[in-house]
């Protein structure tokens, strides 16, 4: 390190949401770099944020969160204190994460991939054949309120919003008979004890991002920069890479349901992709393997096929 390396005194200060999967991810971030670092947890500080995403009317409301500013709600304030210097770093859940950031900061730095896999969660039932027809089952995803919509049309689709501990209670509340949760925030949260039947990426191809947690720093920090350089994953960041690219050509927003998946075999990667009406009536979706130099490219590429294959009227909702 060439910048003095924090300090109990002068600690780095780690900016998060509340919930207890953000913090978690903080503290997985801080042990990280307390590592590589041979540092005290002490010259680490957990700031906690709280973003409009996180307000108890809004969760409780249960509207879409397309219909209440998109994914920027869970970023806002954590961008601004980091812009203003009240935190150093900030770390997020990559799927919730829009696809430009503002001005002056950078998203470059990726740890090591969790599960990227959808959990159906039911106290009852193992899987969508296991529901009756017309069942009520519940999930804030666009994504996956369109996915189930294709597979089996006669369910009834609520909203669930919240985090984890939330949408559980709602379940138990019995205002549905499912819901659906990333497998990585399970793992993450150490709850095993949640009746979650991980759901086959051929099944349910997860929302691009899924399972990465990202770190964002200012973009004229070096000492930050030089930091998080020993705890970036490569791997996840060149899949990041072709997802994100693939989301960006395709729909930044929330506004349209969106799944896509790239992984590695040795210096081959496979990315997945496909786009659906939110109503599920209709999916177009692609499948290809390249060099992993290439996964932006190759994200960017087949947008651009599913965007031809779709024509003008497959976006006529929004």
């Amino acid at each position: 390190m060439t910048a003095p390396l924090p300090s109990p005194a002068s600690p780095l200060r780690i900016g998060t949401r509340g919930s207890p999967l953000a913090l978690a991810q903080a503290h997985e971030t801080r042990d990280r770099l307390s590592a590589a670092f041979d540092l005290p947890i002490e010259a680490f500080e957990i700031v906690v944020i709280k973003t409009t995403g996180d307000n108890r009317a809004l969760i409780d409301a249960d509207r879409p969160l397309k219909e209440l500013g998109g994914k920027g709600l869970f970023t806002k304030e954590i961008e601004e204190d980091l812009l203003s210097g009240r935190i150093d770093i900030a770390v997020h859940s990559m799927k919730d994460m829009p696809v430009l950031q503002p001005d002056g900061l950078l998203l470059d730095t990726y740890l090591p991939r969790e599960d990227v896999r959808d959990a159906f969660v039911s106290p009852t039932k193992s899987s969508l054949a296991d529901l009756k027809q017309g069942a009520v089952v519940g999930t804030s995803s666009l994504r996956r309120r369109a996915q189930l919509l294709n597979r089996r049309p006669d369910l009834k689709v609520v909203e669930f919003r919240g985090n984890v501990q939330t949408r559980l209670k709602k379940l138990g509340e019995g205002v549905a008979e499912c819901t659906f949760l990333a497998l990585a925030g399970l793992n993450r949260l150490a709850m095993g004890d949640v009746p979650a039947t991980p759901i086959p990426t051929d099944d349910m191809l997860p929302a691009v991002a899924q399972g990465a947690i990202g770190i964002e720093r200012r973009s004229d920090d070096s000492r930050a920069a030089e930091m998080l350089s020993a705890i970036h994953h490569a791997e996840t960041g060149q899949r990041l890479a072709a997802e994100r690219a693939f989301l960006t050509a395709l729909d930044g927003s929330c506004e349209t349901p969106i799944a896509g998946l790239a992984e590695l075999d040795g210096s081959i990667l496979r990315l997945r992709g496909e786009v659906l009406r939110p109503d599920g009536s209709e999916v177009i979706a692609d499948d290809v393997t390249g060099p992993i130099e290439d996964g932006a490219e190759m994200g960017r590429a087949m947008a651009a096929r599913l965007l031809a294959q779709a024509g003008e009227n497959f976006f006529e909702w929004r």
